[in-house]
């Protein structure tokens, strides 16, 4: 789903038609988007975000590991993505060596923190996120990766808010 329904809409809306739209700002994040399907009705989408990072804080580790891994690997094929990351996931997709050098600095990351690594890409071409990538698995512990990953996760869910222009309370 590349677009979102009317906030009023979604506050109507039954569960598995409420995760569709919340999946398009979050992925597929069921711990996360369980509870704001609970704390409904919501004012605008940026309240839902709000909840959000609100939620998010009170999730127990496994939970926001869960949430984080919702989100697709930096660099991953194509096929794998959703519509929202496929845009996001840096220019020059085409580069092997960047993609390989993704996949490798991937799978020490995850094999270090044991969980996805996060970033809101901003318009970065892949080969400008490896830098991002080795600075964060160098210098955080596991509980600061864990509550980063979980900000980047935020703020990509705001920017796809911005890109999708629902921030009015429709």
């Amino acid at each position: 789903m590349d677009t979102l329904l009317p906030i009023k809409e979604l506050n109507e809306a039954d569960f598995e038609n409420f995760i569709k739209t919340v999946n398009t700002l979050f992925e597929t994040a069921p711990p996360l988007a369980k509870r704001l399907y609970e704390k409904r009705p919501y004012s605008s989408y940026d309240a839902l975000i709000n909840e959000a990072d609100e939620i998010q804080s009170r999730l127990n580790k496994e939970e926001r590991i869960e949430v984080i891994n919702a989100h697709p690997r930096i660099g991953a094929p194509k096929q794998n993505l959703s519509a929202m990351s496929q845009r996001e996931q840096g220019k020059g997709q085409e580069d092997n060596e960047v993609n390989e050098e993704l996949k490798r600095l991937n799978e020490a990351y995850e094999q270090k923190f044991g969980f996805k690594f996060i970033v809101f890409v901003n318009g970065r071409t892949r080969k400008e996120i490896i830098p991002v990538l080795k600075e964060r698995m160098e210098g955080q512990s596991r509980e600061q990766e864990l509550n980063t990953g979980i900000q980047e996760m935020i703020m990509i869910a705001r920017d796809r808010l911005k890109k999708l222009g629902q921030q009015s309370h429709l």
